[in-house]
């Protein structure tokens, strides 16, 4: 059986200040016995402070995301992170690239490709962004992208490093518009994504690999989207900002 796994996704918001609160808070709200794996993504300053913050809570099931790197380790690249500094500060996760990053960063997928990569390569699980634009949907084109997203997102990435994947599907049209797939149409997608696995890896590794679904996720759709077979959990945005709107889709899943 796969985990759940939920992931908070705070984009450019809550400083180091809202997020120490943020985990003493969410801590308090978790059901006992909830068996979900959680990651958190920050801000790139609040990384360090929130690992101490995790470290004291004792809270071994809540790990630390990014939410993005640069695939080089060092050099001249203005602004990037390095994933040899992600690794330094505990990050067990890495979002790789998010429609945001696809779209309004011109990320391309040779870049995306080789991030994923790099973050396996520093023991890190990164976590594979794919999805489709409103366009592209309305002309079911929904396969063919994400096929092209996947096969070159995972284009470095051997059946040992695999093991240490996880996938999130999230719909573009869906993302922060009030609008989600059904849990009908997320499953639908979910079981062709682990049908390509397979066919890239094979089935036991496509069994184990994780899919999220991402895109406009709130308390009232959560449960639904996770009794889904082929859904592993939920990629979160603005739901994941506020304590108890997040432990709640936490609860709940």
């Amino acid at each position: 059986m796969r985990t759940l796994l939920i992931v908070a996704n705070w984009k450019m918001n809550h400083t180091i200040e809202d997020s120490i609160k943020f985990i003493t808070h969410l801590k308090k709200a978790l059901l006992l016995g909830k068996k979900s794996d959680i990651v958190l993504c920050p801000s790139f300053t609040s990384l360090y402070p929130l690992a101490m913050a995790l470290q004291e809570s004792e809270t071994p099931f809540i790990k630390l995301g990014a939410q993005n790197c640069h695939y080089e380790n060092t050099g001249a690249y203005t602004g990037e992170i390095s994933p040899v500094f992600l690794k330094e500060v505990e990050c067990s996760y890495v979002l790789v690239g998010h429609s945001e990053r696809r779209h309004i960063f011109g990320e391309t997928d040779e870049w995306i490709g080789k991030k994923v990569s790099s973050v396996l390569k520093h023991d890190m699980n990164p976590i594979l962004c794919v999805g489709e634009t409103l366009l592209e949907h309305e002309k079911n084109k929904t396969m063919s992208i994400i096929t092209h997203q996947l096969t070159k997102g995972l284009e470095l990435v051997s059946k040992e490093e695999a093991v240490h994947l996880t996938i999130a599907y999230e719909p573009v049209w869906a993302i922060g518009t009030g609008h989600n797939a059904s849990p009908e149409q997320a499953e639908e997608v979910h079981a062709q994504i682990r049908g390509w696995l397979e066919t890239r890896f094979d089935k036991t590794v496509a069994a184990n690999i994780r899919i999220l679904y991402g895109g406009s996720v709130k308390s009232d759709n959560a449960k639904d989207l996770t009794k889904q077979p082929n859904i592993d959990g939920l990629l979160v945005g603005g739901a994941s900002l506020t304590v108890d709107s997040f432990s709640q889709i936490v609860n709940d899943s």
